[in-house]
Order: structure tokens, then sequence, then C-alpha cells
């Protein structure tokens, strides 16, 4: 079967996404790790808009590829203008990348009617605009936009730029859905027309790519169609972030060509680089990674139900439908009131703790944790205070420390913001430690004053910071009564953890789901000393 070729556009169309911005500097980081996926060609951006992206393309000329080839972007020459004049194609050429991607006007639409241009004039900015590329000894890929739209009204327009484009010599033509609003029905059928029509016209080859948007949320869905079709170019974004609701998402598209069509792209030890990869990108574009993104989603391969866990564990392909760690995913197990004790099981032999085949254990933990999510405790989002409770609940637990009382205070003037004060006392082993901190608020002046404490004895806690603080009202009926709820994110070198507080008090929720974060630290780093 013929090898699908993967373009990917993270670095101009993805950043064409609301609140994603990439300076060159990430670009490059980002292009490196899209080359070691193995993506065969990488969009660098449109060089002609901006002195980033001048400045992309030329750090990566210093930049040595495996895989990859690097593309510049932009449009055909203007209206009434010859190609050598024109400042765009100029820009393309001085990029210096050996690939360049224009894009034409498919729809007459947007050729009369936005552009108030003529047909004829449209089609000769295409195919000169590529005849000029290619005596300049550039690749060229066209990308003919608005072609679903186009084809659909006006086909047999759609159709003459398409020859345009082949006359001027191009080989590799992309079919764009900018709009994002055909259906997969008639991705397939519009696509294989075209192909059926090159085919009669040309007696060379001409590959076909597709370029999807997702407006319809259907972007993955229309790849996958024109691939069924015959095309063997596939352009999307990592995480599908792109203008308005985004790209085609190649997080997807790459485990579906390569594992349910058997499609080759990439092989399958960078396959299971796609999770690494997705969560660089969210990381470097400041976005939270969604959890409920399939294949790299930190919830795709995550079972909760009870029957769910039961099952799995006998067979796993009873709830998945494929192994994550074929995408560098992992399985995950949650324990919540709708657990059993199949979850309970499964998450003890996770974390390492033996229950011992009690089933009292078992039981019990089973039965606490529902009564505690009653009162408003959610484990499946805290998975570290998850571990210490059964640790009690098993008598497994070994505590770092132990509080005997906290005091913070909180000033306030006219002048001034609130200003936090807190005073600690722990316990160590048979030794007690009593530290006072400031802080910007009450729970940061808790976190440094028990830091201080801890780090005396336990140096390491230092590597800990915390990195994000939730507070809700679980009911809010009361008023100021309601209890809250306090969720803290915590990361080390290694490891980010999730520890959960829940009281009427927010001080003291907070306290306890800080308390747990320190104590988790810590029993991790005893275990690697172990």
């Amino acid at each position: 079967m013929k090898q699908a070729l993967l373009y990917d556009t993270t670095l101009r169309d993805g950043m064409q996404g609301e609140n994603i911005c990439f300076s060159p500097e990430e670009k490059v980081k980002i292009a490196q790790k899209l080359d070691d996926l193995g993506i065969h060609y990488i969009e660098g951006g449109w060089p002609g808009s901006n002195p980033s992206a001048l400045r992309f393309f030329d750090m990566i000329k210093d930049v040595e590829l495996k895989n990859a080839k690097i593309a510049a972007f932009a449009s055909t020459r203007r209206a009434n203008t010859r190609p050598e004049e024109d400042p765009n194609l100029k820009a393309l050429l001085d990029s210096g990348a050996p690939v360049v991607t224009i894009f034409g006007k498919s729809w007459d639409l947007h050729v009369e009617t936005v552009m108030m241009n003529t047909l004829e004039e449209n089609l000769a900015m295409i195919r000169e605009s590529i005849a000029y590329l290619l005596a300049n000894e550039r690749e060229v890929l066209y990308d003919a936009e608005h072609f679903y739209d186009a084809f659909l009204e006006n086909q047999s327009y759609a159709m003459e730029t398409l020859k345009a484009a082949v006359d001027g010599g191009c080989r590799t033509l992309v079919l764009c859905d900018t709009n994002g609003g055909t259906l997969p029905h008639d991705i397939e059928a519009i696509t294989q027309t075209v192909m059926e029509t090159l085919d009669g016209l040309y007696d060379f080859t001409v590959d076909i790519g597709i370029h999807a948007h997702n407006d319809c949320s259907m972007a993955v869905a229309n790849t996958i169609a024109a691939v069924q079709s015959g095309a063997v170019m596939v352009q999307g974004t990592i995480n599908g972030y792109g203008e308005r609701c985004g790209n085609a998402d190649l997080t997807s598209v790459i485990p579906v060509l390569a594992l349910k069509m058997n499609i080759p792209c990439i092989d399958a030890d960078n396959l299971k680089k796609l999770r690494t990869l997705s969560r660089f990108v969210s990381e470097t574009a400041n976005m939270t990674p969604l959890n409920s993104r399939p294949f790299v989603g930190k919830s795709a391969f995550t079972h909760k139900g009870g029957i769910h866990v039961s099952a799995v564990m006998k067979e796993s392909r009873a709830y998945e439908h494929m192994d994550p760690v074929l995408v560098g995913n992992k399985r995950r197990v949650l324990v919540s009131e709708q657990s059993g004790k199949s979850n309970i099981v499964y998450k003890a032999k996770e974390m390492g703790l033996n229950l011992s085949g009690k089933d009292w254990y078992e039981r019990n933990i089973v039965s606490n944790i529902k009564e505690l999510e009653e009162e408003g405790f959610q484990y499946d989002v805290a998975e570290a205070s998850l571990k210490i409770l059964m640790e009690r609940l098993s008598e497994q637990y070994q505590p770092n420390f132990e509080l005997e009382s906290f005091r913070v205070t909180i000033e306030k003037n006219k002048e001034h913001p609130c200003y936090a004060h807190a005073t600690i006392k722990i316990k160590v082993g048979d030794d007690y430690e009593i530290t006072a901190a400031e802080g910007d608020g009450p729970v940061s002046a808790l976190d440094n004053a028990l830091r201080k404490a801890l780090s005396k004895i336990y140096p390491s806690i230092n590597d800990m910071r915390l990195v994000d603080f939730k507070v809700r009202v679980i009911e809010g009926t009361d008023g100021t009564d309601a209890k809250v709820r306090v969720i803290i994110e915590s990361r080390d070198e290694n490891n980010i953890f999730s520890t959960i507080g829940v009281s009427e008090d927010i001080i003291e929720a907070s306290w306890h789901a800080l308390a747990d974060s320190f104590q988790y630290k810590l029993s991790l780093d005893r275990e690697k000393n172990v």
C-alpha cells in the first residue's frame, strides 16, 4: 500500500488558533520534535508576513533534520503582477526552504466577489506562480483553497484551477475544506471524482492531498475519507490547533492510518512518541492538554466504572480499542463512588500497595471512598491523596511528619494588598520543628512555613513546587458555611501529582491538600531510595 505523506502545519495554521503563539526558538524546537517523530513535511510559516517567520527560516537552516523537509507558505502572485516582481514569491525563495506551498483560489465566489478579479486572471496566477517557483528549483505543493465548497457550486471552474496548477508543473495538489463545513460522504465522492478526472487527462501521476478544518467536528473523519478515496498527502496540526475550531488533529489521524488502516506513515517506534509530542506542543503553546483527546489524552484509556475495570483486568480489549502503549499512552483506573473492588485491587497493584488478598481491606476502602465522596472528596482527580488514603485504610501508612498545630494571620491595610504570616509546629520522628514564614496569601504562607520546616530534614523537598490551586464550593445553598473542595497540583523533576482537601473552612481544606502533597512527595523519594 502506498505510503501516506504527513504534512504538519502547526507552526503556521496551528498558530492561527486563538491564544497560540510560538517564538522562532520555540518553532525550531517543535520542528525538531516533529522531525524526530517522522513527519515528512513541516510548514514553517509565511515568510513574507512577519519578521518572526523569517527568523525561523533563518534559524532552521542550521538544524540537521533526519526525516522532514521544511516548507514555506504563501499565496500565488498578485493579480496583474509578474511572478518575478511579486513580493510573496520573492520571500518564498529568499526563505531558503526547499519546499514551497502556495495556495490559490478555487471558488469563483472568492475570485469575483471577494478579490474582484477575473476567472481567467486567477487561472494565470496559479499557473505562472507554480512555473516560476519550479524554475527556481523548488519542490512545489499547491493548496486548492475552499476546493470542496467550490466544487459543489461550480465544478467546472474548480477543476480548471487544478488543471492550471498541473499545467504550471505541480504534481501534488492539496484539496482544502477551508470552511470546515463539508461532510465525509461529500469529501469521499469529490476526492474520487477529482482523481478519476485527472487520471483521464494526464499520462503521469498527480498526487492528491487533503487539508481539513474542524468546524463541523469532522476534520479527522474528512481526512480519513479523502485517504480512502486515494489521497496520499495528509495535512494537519498537532492537537488539532488552528483557526476557529482548528484543523485535522494529527495525533488522531496518524494512529488511525498506521494502526486502523495499516497505511504506512511512521514506524512503530516513532508512534510511541506521539503522546509525548502532544504534551510538548501543548506545554510550548501554554495550552492545557485536553484529557479527553483520543489516543494521547490522559483519559483516553481511563476506566472508572467497576464493571469496566473488572473486564479490563481479564481482557483489556473488552473495553479498549487498542493497546495504549502503541501511542506512548497508558491505561489508568480511577477510584470513585462508582468503583467496585476491582478498581481497588487494580489501583493497589499499580501503586505498589499490598492488600494481601484481604477482602476486608478491599471492602473497607470501597466503603470509605464512597462515604468520603458523599462528603465532597473526589479521588479520581487526586490520586496522590487516594494512595495516602489507601495506605491508611490498609495499615501501611508511614507518615513523614505529623502536624501539631499551625496559626495563620492575615493583614490588610488601605495601601497594600493582603499579607499573610504562618507559624507551624510539626513532629518528625521524636523531634519537633517550629517555623514561621510569610506569603502572598494564607496558603502561600503555610506552604512556605511547612517547606522551611521540612527542608532541614528532607532537602529534596525543595525540588517540589505547587503548580495549580483550585477551589470549588461543593454546595452553595449554605452560603459562607458551605463546604469547599481544594485541589492542589504539584510537580517535581519527574512527577506531577494532585491532592485534595475538603472542609467548611477553606484554610483547613487547603492544609489537608497541601500536607498530602508533601507526604506524597517524600514517600516517592523514600521508595526511590529503597
